[in-house]
């Protein structure tokens, strides 16, 4: 993290994010593509592209051409966040700078309510980093033991991975269909 943090001081209109080495085409992750190779922690490279949860076949390509995922881990100055926001979702970021006077007020609470009512859905990998690789850096960031927990089978595959004995009862298929149930306990204990 450190050369991550030094990254961003000496790149300071880039967001630095910590790529991850990877062991499996995954396709609900973000995939970074190194301007060059990855090779050591300490180097951060531009990214040449980004992809959010790409499909089976073009995740296992990227995983053979060594792209990295993305932890969504990022390092930055706040304008280097704001500057791809500003170029990618203008209307999104005005709509916040107009009422930012009022943050501090009785009435900002209202306003960020009415605010938040009324603006689309938007996700920032998709809408933001996808769209503008050119303000990204990757840093490639090996043996953190980085785990994605977004779904249970990822808990229960780290649970596991460190020896934890955990029970699980599955009904109506893997527990991340819909309809399926997952207990966790101790082995043994009757949890289901």
């Amino acid at each position: 993290m450190e050369s991550a943090y030094a990254a961003a001081i000496s790149l300071p209109e880039q967001v630095i994010l910590l790529g991850i080495p990877t062991d499996s085409p995954e396709v609900e992750y973000g995939w970074i593509e190194p301007g060059v190779s990855c090779v050591a922690q300490s180097c951060v490279f531009p990214v040449s592209r980004f992809w959010e949860k790409p499909p089976r076949k073009l995740a296992t390509a990227l995983m053979a051409q060594g792209c990295l995922w993305n932890s969504f881990v990022m390092v930055g100055r706040i304008n280097a966040f704001l500057n791809p926001i500003r170029q990618t979702l203008p209307s999104l970021l005005g709509a916040f700078e107009s009422i930012r006077s009022s943050f501090s007020t009785a009435s900002g609470e209202k306003g960020l309510l009415e605010l938040y009512s009324g603006i689309p859905a938007t996700s920032f990998s998709q809408d933001v980093l996808s769209m503008r690789p050119t303000d990204l850096a990757v840093q490639c960031a090996t043996g953190l033991g980085w785990s994605d927990l977004g779904e249970p089978g990822r808990v229960l595959a780290v649970l596991e991975s460190r020896g934890a004995r955990t029970r699980v009862g599955i009904q109506s298929g893997s527990p991340t269909q819909s309809g399926g149930r997952i207990a966790r306990g101790p082995a043994g204990n009757g949890a289901e």
